[in-house]
């Protein structure tokens, strides 16, 4: 039976090739869209994956207030290690101590290579679940060892076994490789620790790491748990809450709440607001999985369409089958099997799709998503996906052909009825709402991207390069490096600082100054910079003045930025003294000789931080910046600046960043997301499209005979157009006074999570719905104007 009913719905196919085109095309788009949002957030949704003990690690975050105002992130405290260790050490199988991931210069021979990674405790190996490929896996128990990814020792050592030779750090002492590990693959939160230092070492190397042994105030470090068996993660956060405000008094008024951060949270779910989850990527996983599932909708809203519009061309069909003893379920399942045939063509057509579209999609998305061939699971989700499709698109048009009454239909009394086009209409609204909210969200979305793009960023960034200048070989030779790349014609300026540009490492708290109010508890960022900083950035000096190697008392001098002025509340801080509050081992008192104006060093959608500019007295910059010549070619001053480099430093590679690329990394998220939407969108509106035009040619087929007689009584081809057009033109008309609401209040709602946000302005509406009606107008159109060009003579002929 079943394969009649195929059979039967090949033939039906086949007969109507241009219904058919229409059908398994929009349909193929539909899925194509659907299935590849769907492994978009398959991907999202099994980050870090890759670890087999994922529920049980987590990271350990704190919050704290200041004035009122709570801060979460995952900044720690040496202290805290010793705590736990020695008071809740039941609470945890592994728990291990780590640097933040820096790139550092590793080298071989004549071979010298930078890549990304950390000095870390000896739990690392297992913790992390490394796969060892060679060597020991505990491969930081010693203090001059070093693990290797399979990557980086493939770059230093070729096919050569790594296993006991001796790599360069930073041109500053000799590791030996005691293991190599497999690549921690990509879509992993550790994809970029391509080697692993022994915590040991750190604290040997970096005298500021030892002094933090006993200060709870330096949170520089980060700390990582696997939790105990016999316990959860709940349970653990209870426990350890209050350590840190319990065991040490001076951080106490900042009210420290430690938490356990679980690793299914890392990436979803590592926004904080207030000091609670407010969410995080989540928000994207849901958004796309909405617009796939709208967009599937209006595909199957297509079939549903084109299947009732053909209604009358099924009725005799459907009239001699129940004549001749056909009951209604087996109608149904005649009509449900023509809907299978057409979504297994479509689905098919979607994978190729799909096949073609998916390193396209990957290079937009930043991922690195592979087609599923070998998963069953995907297989079987696929079985379902069609059936569902199969289900949605042709359960309505199978009840609804199968409910005519046969002798109405014979006897030639069959009417559609008044109101047969309700359901049709009323899909057609629910098409182009979707569609008109997608072009307004969309709208929205790329206004708030350019919003803070267009926002001040207080310096110039055009023509600014960074250089990394972390090694020990940099100490001392700021002036030296200054002196060369001005004096080789590259560069105007050049100047050095603790923090890169577009970012800010550090915080500083317990100053006191004339006029701070009781209680008050202050957070400031802080960079240490060369006089020449401000003059590089082309950074303007709103009150005061610069800092400048004339002044020897410059070296105990401070800039702050405008907003830190503000914070501070004082009018006139020129000559104010920043004081430390340190009872015990005070530093020497700063002095405020200037007020620079404030730059964007963090997210362009937060408001700017209070900042504090310091003068660099000992020059060891970790980054040296460069203004590049204006009057010759960026290219000309890079291989300058180049070759000078290495006349210096011809062990290390020569690296730098384009400041304004490094600044456009801040919105790449939102623009990935903006682009997608669009993408999204605007196949979203060609399928809709697609029904309309197929819509539109039945009911011109429909009305033939009244349009040639409209024509021999004197219609010209704009009535006939107007005739045809309008009716759309109204639904769509309905489409969007009931999208533009619901998208209101949906980016509204979105628009609150940034502080810094564009105003929701009515031409947003008003384009979208511009565009919705010109779009409806030229699918019409050509559909409406064959119709109104058409011979009446020929429509007209009875034989």
């Amino acid at each position: 039976m079943f394969r009649n009913y195929l059979k039967i719905g090949w033939r039906n196919l086949l007969k109507n090739k241009a219904y058919t085109l229409i059908n398994i095309g929009g349909l193929a788009l539909g899925m194509a869209v659907t299935l590849v949002i769907g492994l978009w957030v398959e991907d999202e949704l099994t980050y870090n994956d890759h670890f087999e003990n994922r529920s049980k690690i987590a990271q350990m975050f704190q919050s704290q207030t200041f004035n009122s105002q709570t801060g979460t992130g995952p900044a720690m405290p040496r202290p805290l290690e010793k705590a736990l260790r020695e008071g809740y050490a039941d609470n945890f199988k592994y728990l291990m101590m780590s640097s933040w991931n820096f790139p550092q210069y590793l080298k071989y021979g004549e071979i010298s290579i930078s890549r990304t990674g950390s000095f870390m405790q000896r739990e690392a190996p297992d913790l992390l679940e490394l796969e060892i490929l060679r060597g020991e896996k505990d491969g930081v128990r010693e203090i001059n060892s070093i693990m290797l990814a399979e990557s980086s020792a493939e770059a230093l050592f070729g096919k050569e076994d790594p296993i006991g030779k001796v790599v360069e750090v930073n041109n500053e002492f000799d590791m030996m490789v005691t293991a190599v590990y497999k690549d921690i693959p990509t879509n992993n939160a550790f994809d970029d620790l391509e080697f692993i230092l022994p915590w040991d070492k750190y604290l040997a190397e970096s005298e500021w790491v030892r002094e933090a042994e006993d200060n709870w105030g330096n949170n520089s470090f980060q700390m990582f748990v696997q939790i105990a068996e016999n316990t959860t993660m709940e349970k653990v956060t209870s426990t350890i809450r209050n350590v840190k405000k319990d065991l040490n008094e001076d951080t106490a008024e900042f009210n420290p709440q430690l938490m356990l951060l679980p690793m299914k949270d890392w990436h979803l779910r590592s926004n904080f607001e207030n000091g609670k989850q407010s969410g995080g990527r989540i928000q994207y996983v849901w958004l796309f999985g909405i617009i796939g599932a709208f967009v599937l909708l209006l595909a199957c809203i297509n079939f549903m369409n084109l299947s009732t519009a053909r209604s009358e061309k099924r009725a005799k069909e459907v009239g001699i089958r129940k004549s001749i003893g056909s009951q209604r379920n087996q109608l149904i399942n005649q009509f449900l099997s023509e809907s299978f045939l057409v979504v297994v063509f479509a689905f098919f057509v979607a994978l190729i799709i799909v096949l073609i579209s998916l390193n396209g999609f990957n290079d937009l998305a930043k991922k690195e998503i592979v087609f599923p061939w070998t998963s069953p699971f995907f297989w079987a989700i696929s079985v379902v996906f069609i059936l569902f499709t199969s289900l949605l698109s042709g359960s309505y048009p199978a009840l609804y052909l199968s409910s005519f009454k046969p002798v109405e239909v014979l006897k030639g009394t069959f009417k559609a009825g008044r109101y047969s086009s309700l359901p049709r209409k009323i899909l057609v609204v629910l098409q182009f709402t979707v569609s008109v909210a997608f072009i307004i969200g969309t709208v929205i979305v790329m206004q708030q991207i350019n919003h803070a793009k267009n926002r001040p960023v207080g310096y110039d960034k055009e023509g600014l390069i960074q250089i990394p200048a972390m090694s020990e070989d940099f100490s001392g030779k700021f002036e030296l490096m200054r002196d060369e790349f001005i004096g080789s014609n590259a560069a105007i300026e050049v100047s050095g600082s603790s923090s890169p540009t577009t970012n800010i490492w550090s915080n500083r708290s317990g100053y006191n100054w004339e006029g701070k109010p009781e209680g008050f508890q202050e957070d400031f960022a802080w960079t240490e910079v060369t006089p020449e900083y401000a003059s590089s950035l082309n950074l303007r000096i709103v009150e005061g003045r610069d800092f400048s190697r004339e002044f020897a008392s410059d070296s105990n001098a401070v800039l702050i930025n405008e907003t830190a002025k503000k914070y501070m509340g004082v009018s006139n801080p020129i000559g104010m003294l920043l004081k430390d509050d340190d009872e015990e081992d005070p530093a020497p008192p700063m002095k405020i000789i200037g007020v620079v104006q404030d730059i964007i060093a963090q997210s362009p959608y937060e408001p700017v931080k209070q900042a504090l500019y310091v003068f660099d007295s000992e020059e060891n910059s970790n980054f040296y910046n460069l203004r590049l010549n204006p009057k010759q070619s960026v290219s000309q001053n890079l291989a300058i600046i180049e070759r000078v480099f290495k006349e210096h430093f011809p062990d290390l590679p020569f690296q730098y960043d384009f400041v304004d690329q490094e600044y456009a990394v801040k919105f790449a998220s939102e623009e990935r997301v903006g682009r997608l939407a669009a993408i999204f969108t605007a196949l979203a509106i060609l399928i809709s499209c697609l029904g309309l035009f197929g819509l539109t040619s039945f009911v011109a087929e429909q009305r033939t005979k009244e349009i040639g007689v409209r024509k021999v009584l004197g219609a010209s081809a704009f009535n006939v157009w107007n005739m045809l057009s309008k009716d759309f033109l109204r639904l769509v008309t309905i489409s969007c006074f009931i999208a533009i609401p619901i998208s209101y209040y949906v980016m509204n709602g979105w628009l609150q999570d940034y502080p810094y946000r564009v105003i929701i302005s009515w031409w947003s509406f008003a384009l979208a719905m511009l565009g919705a009606m010109l779009i409806t107008i030229i699918t019409v159109s050509f559909q409406a104007i064959r119709a109104a060009n058409a011979n009446p003579i020929k429509s007209l002929r009875t034989e």
